[in-house]
């Protein structure tokens, strides 16, 4: 008897096999994980089913599904389910939203849910609540808290859900009582207590103002019935406190007073069981400027030398440029792009600038209190390189020291504002200068070149001709071009190098004229200008 071979898988059908087998191995690892009675997801958690039910608040295995990413848990119908502990909610770090509906809940620890800062909705709707404090929820933005039918005891303490609900700018629709001496519902919204309401909070120095280094106190008093607690909120304050408490006083001492902590709230807090009631103050630190940041220029859409400033008040900003007052204009000007209380972040915007603009630049920050600089080299271009032999009339002195050129030494302050020299206009001015000089020694020496080649060609042209005789005689044809070389004072014999000759100078020189000169033809010479019986030269 042969045994039958085992199938072989290969390639995707093992992927998806294997994938199969991890599935199911999660599913089971998570099924140990959750309560019994329970479901579990990676997000949720849901308790519905009566029996066996739950008597305890649902809590995950270690090691298990990873508690910080449950953001649900609902619980119904579980009615051995009657308290909830200070640790029992802490490890869903990450909850949201929590219903417990249609239970037995009789109690919730203070600190319940001190560790669930995301909570946002919590419905505790029809169950066994006679009494339930505001700490629960103090620290909570909550969204939604629903807490209807619910046995609650008329009393002080749940008047902060009346006061609750009248604050609230849409009050919800549920029907909110409680059970009065006389074990009568009595709506919520008519609950009249003696001695029962909202604590006030007072602060002695509503604004304050004080500079850097220095101390203050500060004074609260609070009132209310039944007796407010009073407590100082001082946020993340850097600079050294400390504070006492009497049972309607306190007091706040600060010293040393750090510019860190100039715009940050001091609030004096009376809570009672009712709700609270809270003064606070914003604390204005003065103090002389510091450049915290300065940096080479950075090329972007313009030219940036980046910088950041702190000071209180606001700093007055000066630009030097090798030690002259840098005057701002279009084309160099200070920028602030972002503002953080007393901090400023900006940048000196220099629109193309050129190798004239290289050197150093100092910023000095100044206010009533004191003031800083910083000093930062700035190249942004090479000195362009000139062929002194192929231009040997250059300027030299043309990219000598450029503020000699221009009024940037001007130190003169005319006003409490920047006053500044537009150091690019006096460039792109000089430029232009040297390119118009430039521009009309050519054109000049091109026309001279034009006139002395068009002069060499009339000269050619005068010397050059041939004709009769009778071309530069006195006669009356005018319109010969030599006409009146031949009329020259110190002249040889006309007899002398034949009748047809030009006398130049001292000089007699045979000339044949061209027929078609000045555009005259054979039949508009004279008669007598050839010899009679020879044949006419050309």
């Amino acid at each position: 008897m042969s045994m039958l071979p085992w199938p072989r898988w290969h390639g995707p059908a093992m992927a998806r096999l294997w994938r199969l087998c991890w599935l199911a191995v999660g599913f089971w690892r998570a099924s140990l994980a959750c309560p019994v009675p329970c479901k579990c997801s990676a997000s949720r958690i849901w308790c519905t089913e009566p029996s066996p039910g739950i008597v305890a608040f649902p809590r995950l295995e270690p090691n298990s599904v990873d508690p910080e990413n449950i953001t649900e848990i609902f619980i119904a119908n579980q009615k051995r389910l009657e308290i909830i502990n200070e640790d029992d909610v802490e490890a869903y770090v990450g909850l949201k939203s929590l219903t417990i509906v249609d239970s037995g809940l009789k109690f919730v620890a203070y600190k319940a849910f001190l560790k669930n800062s995301n909570l946002q909705h919590v419905n505790f709707t029809r169950n066994k609540l006679t009494s339930l404090s505001r700490k629960h929820f103090r620290h909570l933005d909550l969204s939604d808290l629903v807490l209807a039918g619910n046995p609650f005891t008329c009393s002080c303490d749940i008047m902060w859900i009346k006061a609750l609900q009248e604050t609230k700018s849409s009050p919800d629709t549920q029907d909110l009582y409680c059970l009065n001496e006389s074990s009568k519902n009595t709506p919520l919204a008519n609950l009249q207590i003696p001695n029962c309401g909202l604590p006030s909070a007072r602060l002695a120095a509503p604004n304050l103002t004080v500079e850097e280094g220095n101390s203050i106190t500060l004074s609260c008093s609070v009132a209310g019935d039944p007796l407010p607690t009073l407590y100082w909120d001082v946020g993340n304050l850097v600079s050294k406190h400390m504070n006492e408490t009497s049972h309607t006083q306190g007091s706040l001492r600060i010293t040393n007073i750090s510019s860190d902590d100039s715009g940050k709230q001091i609030s004096c807090v009376a809570e009672n069981l009712v709700g609270e009631d809270q003064d606070s103050v914003n604390l204005t630190v003065h103090f002389a400027p510091t450049i915290t940041f300065l940096e080479s220029p950075t090329s972007d859409h313009h030219w940036c030398i980046p910088f950041t400033v702190r000071g209180n008040p606001k700093p007055a900003l000066q630009w030097f440029y090798n030690g002259a007052i840098l005057n701002e204009s279009k084309y160099i000007c200070t920028k602030i792009h972002v503002t953080n209380h007393t901090e400023y972040h900006g940048c000196l915007q220099l629109d193309n600038p050129t190798h004239m603009n290289n050197g150093d630049y100092t910023l000095m920050a100044k206010n009533e209190y004191g003031k800083d600089e910083r000093q930062i080299s700035a190249h942004f271009m090479g000195r362009p390189v000139i062929d002194y032999e192929t231009n040997p009339n250059y300027p030299e002195d043309l990219y000598e020291d450029w503020t000699a050129a221009t009024d940037i030494g001007d130190t003169t302050n005319k006003s409490n504002e920047i006053p500044s020299t537009d150091v690019a206009d006096q460039t792109n001015r000089e430029h232009l200068s040297v390119y118009a000089v430039v521009v009309i020694a050519s054109v000049v020496g091109f026309c001279l070149l034009v006139m002395l080649l068009l002069l060499k060609l009339a000269r050619h042209s005068k010397f050059g001709m041939k004709g009769p005789a009778s071309v530069i005689s006195n006669d009356d044809d005018s319109a010969s071009p030599l006409h009146h070389i031949s009329n020259g004072s110190n002249t040889p014999s006309s007899s002398e190098g034949g009748p047809d000759a030009v006398i130049i100078g001292m000089t007699k020189i045979p000339v044949i004229e061209n027929p078609q000169y000045f555009g005259i033809t054979n039949s508009q010479l004279k008669p007598d200008t050839w010899p009679r019986g020879s044949p006419k030269t050309a």
